[in-house]
């Protein structure tokens, strides 16, 4: 039976950081860069085992959105992926149960950036898909990215939310959603 551990990314050694990136590599299909491995590390990752084989990962990192007039403190999922050889048994449920108790606890709003295939688990979750304009803060002030328009859910917590406004990210190098 899988088991999930709830481990901060200092608390990580080498091989279980080896092991993260080998599940992600496979399950992206060596599609996972340096910068979104990066983006990964920092905060609180999940981590199923399956006869002690990582089969699930995802993380939580602190990020700060801007939105209606407010910086909200938010937990931001990365990474999430389970073994190819392990998926449709419950692992990415088990994934997003931990992170989200972990955002519920933590942060004022979740918030994540979906894949095609993985939209469908975080609308059938309760994650609201984010109707309004996206943007990304840069040193020259808001900047659009149309092409995450779509693309973005949140876990709303107790801030009120319009999910028809704009979206603010922090800038970081990379995919900034």
């Amino acid at each position: 039976m899988p088991t999930t551990a709830v481990r901060r990314t200092p608390d990580l050694d080498d091989a279980a950081l080896a092991a993260v990136r080998a599940l992600l590599d496979a399950a992206f299909g060596g599609a996972f860069a340096d910068e979104d491995f990066a983006h990964a590390l920092g905060g609180v990752h999940a981590l199923v085992h399956h006869e002690e084989r990582l089969v699930g990962h995802g993380s939580v990192v602190p990020r700060q959105l801007l939105h209606g007039g407010r910086s909200l403190r938010t937990g931001y999922v990365e990474a999430v992926a389970v073994a190819p050889d392990a998926r449709r048994q419950g692992i990415a449920t088990a994934v997003m149960d931990a992170l989200e108790a972990v955002i519920r606890a933590d942060h004022e709003l979740g918030a994540l950036s979906a894949s095609e295939d993985g939209a469908g688990l975080y609308a059938a979750r309760g994650w609201l898909l984010w109707e309004g304009p996206t943007s990304v803060l840069t040193t020259e002030g808001r900047r659009r990215t149309p092409e995450d328009d779509g693309s973005v859910f949140v876990l709303p917590g107790p801030v009120p939310l319009d999910p028809r406004g704009e979206l603010t990210c922090d800038w970081r190098d990379g995919d900034v959603w």
